[in-house]
């Protein structure tokens, strides 16, 4: 035992937690041990009292951190991005960039998808395409990331925050309507970790008051709510595909749209405010700038990369629900016993295990809870500060009505590791080291 890295590694813990090393179970450590680090595995199990019992090594045997996320990768990428490359088409609207938009409809069912440079231009594309502007009120759940506030900001609107439910997550669709003035002009249902708002409910009240819906659908790639994918409800839906996403180009999104009228506007819009897209399609015989506009296409490249993951997209989203799936049975005992709280998943809504959380009992838990894990070698994280209590959630927003769970919620929320190709080892290891702390 005395050659092997990780055995060293769990005296020096043990000592750091000022047992004697002559406590160490080493019967235990014998059996658990599956292979010398020395021998390269990729994965060792060792046993050591509860402090220690697998871990991650690299090919040298050290020891690494079981990462918070790892982006996606299928082993195609890099052969698409060099056809792009041999293509000489690396700009936006290249093949590649084609085949995603494609991918996405057939997928969605939308009527038209552009891939755009992240979520946030998506986001910011919609605002602009429903004509949102100064003096406008907008409605959204405080608990999301600040994107989903600032695309509405620049435009001049004030950002109205509502609520949200404690069971999903989710703005409270109950409490919406208290949000309306003469001023409202939208309603941005954010899909937390790709499981469904109340849309059936979010969709009358838009219609009875004749507003706007824009979806954040950043997480709900894959996902839907009563048999339809998210992001499709919506007049506008707008998926990420960052690399802490189900799929990934590093930097990029997509914005569905769901009127056929907002389809040539939407195109002038992401074409610096020129009518190019015609000019390719050969209906018009040099492109003119139209109306104001910006440059939202992804490079050509990013697209090659995303398009090796969306072919494998029904791989990928198995894979991560495997590893979901297999959180919540690992951990329901604690659950059970009260010590903490499972996601909760509406009959009615499939989801996409964008991630895996759990609920601490307050925040000074989850803080406790997050350093154990890192001690570890695991590499949890807290989400979202809820926006209304930041410097630019006062000054550009308001709260509407009382925040009784958006600040308390947030504050307990805890996310573990979530990734394609997280493996069933690393899963098992993590949902131990949670029941450890709670022992």
């Amino acid at each position: 035992m005395t050659d092997c890295l990780l055995a060293d590694k769990c005296v020096r813990l043990q000592s750091d937690r000022a047992k004697p090393v002559s406590e160490m179970k080493r019967s235990g450590i014998e059996r658990a041990l599956r292979r010398c680090a020395a021998c390269t595995a990729e994965v060792c199990c060792v046993h050591c009292g509860g402090v220690l019992r697998a871990l991650r090594t690299n090919k040298r045997g050290v020891i690494t951190m079981i990462n918070f996320n790892v982006p996606p990768y299928t082993g195609k990428e890099i052969e698409y991005m060099k056809e792009a490359i041999e293509n000489q088409k690396i700009c936006g609207d290249g093949p590649f960039t084609m085949k995603c938009n494609e991918w996405i409809e057939r997928q969605t069912g939308t009527t038209k998808c552009l891939l755009t440079t992240s979520c946030t231009h998506a986001t910011e594309m919609a605002a602009l395409l429903a004509e949102v502007k100064e003096g406008d009120e907008v409605i959204l759940p405080s608990y999301t990331f600040v994107s989903t506030a600032d695309a509405f900001v620049l435009r001049g609107a004030t950002v109205v925050f509502v609520d949200i439910r404690p069971d999903t997550m989710n703005i409270d669709e109950n409490l919406i309507e208290e949000a309306i003035t003469e001023r409202t002009k939208a309603i941005v249902p954010v899909h937390y970790a790709g499981v469904g708002c109340e849309m059936d409910k979010i969709m009358e009240i838009a219609g009875r008051y004749n507003l706007m819906v824009i979806e954040d659908a950043a997480q709900g790639i894959m996902a839907s709510y009563k048999g339809k994918p998210l992001g499709t409800f919506g007049d506008f839906g707008c998926f990420s595909f960052h690399e802490t996403k189900n799929f990934s180009m590093g930097e990029g999104g997509a914005l569905l749209i769901r009127d056929e009228k907002h389809i040539e506007n939407a195109e002038i819009l992401r074409e610096k405010g020129t009518d190019r897209s015609k000019y390719y399609r050969g209906q018009v015989d040099k492109y003119r700038w139209q109306n104001y506009g910006s440059s939202y296409l992804p490079s050509d490249m990013n697209a090659a990369y995303l398009y090796a993951q969306l072919e494998l997209a029904d791989e990928i989203t198995q894979a991560r629900m495997d590893r979901w799936n297999q959180y919540y049975e690992l951990l329901t005992p604690l659950a059970e016993k009260e010590k903490i709280e499972l996601p909760y998943i509406p009959e009615y809504c499939s989801h996409n295990a964008h991630m895996f959380y759990i609920k601490a009992k307050d925040l000074d838990e989850r803080g406790r809870l997050i350093d154990f894990l890192k001690q570890r070698e695991v590499w949890s994280v807290f989400h979202y500060v809820p926006l209304h209590t930041a410097p630019a959630g006062i000054k550009y927003g308001r709260f509407c009505g009382e925040d009784k769970y958006t600040t308390k919620e947030s504050e307990r929320l805890v996310r573990l590791p979530m990734f394609y190709k997280l493996t069933a080892d690393e899963t098992e290891y993590i949902a131990e080291q949670v029941k450890e702390f709670y022992r």
